[in-house]
């Protein structure tokens, strides 16, 4: 939802440090699960608690900002910007959702042979190739919902949407 929505503001080309961030932040991430990282969140639940917790409100957080975004304007197009690089890297460290991804990931791909930091690197990277494409595509699809918003108010619908439904995802973080 958080591309989809910068895709539509903001277009591809400057959505992309918004996509480099989640991939290098996953690939931190996931290296940092399999080199041990990934057994501490596993071994102690008030960890997972508390993941659950920050990546709940950054997700709330992000979701306000989202909905009670006005509408773009072309006046004030500099003002307005989407996530940097850097935030969405650090993002991923608070994201459930990746956190799955990187246990699941080291526990059903990482090999048992050789060096564990060069296996964990490559795997991360060749996840995080097939990501590209997949990540791409939300921004892509908002970049053309976008383009089709004429009005400041289907942007406020547009908006107010996109933020409910990156509220909602809360609701998956703690359904068990």
């Amino acid at each position: 939802m958080m591309l989809t929505a910068s895709g539509a503001r903001y277009g591809y080309r400057r959505t992309l440090p918004h996509i480099a961030g989640i991939l290098g932040g996953c690939v931190v991430l996931f290296v940092a699960i399999a080199l041990g990282l990934g057994a501490v969140f596993e071994r102690y639940e008030s960890v997972q608690w508390a993941l659950r917790l920050a990546g709940s409100a950054y997700l709330l957080y992000l979701a306000w900002r989202i909905a009670t975004a006005p509408p773009p304007n072309l006046d004030d197009a500099q003002a307005a910007r989407p996530l940097n690089i850097w935030e969405a890297a650090a993002f991923q460290f608070a994201n459930p959702k990746a956190w799955i991804m990187g246990l699941t990931l080291t526990a059903s791909f990482l090999p048992a042979n050789g060096s564990l930091m060069l296996n964990a690197l490559l795997l991360a990277l060749l996840m995080e190739a097939a990501a590209f494409p997949c990540i791409s595509f939300w921004a892509l699809f908002g970049r053309t919902l976008g383009s089709r918003l004429r009005s400041a108010r289907s942007w406020r619908v547009f908006n107010v949407l996109m933020g409910a439904l990156t509220a909602a995802c809360v609701v998956l973080i703690f359904s068990d």
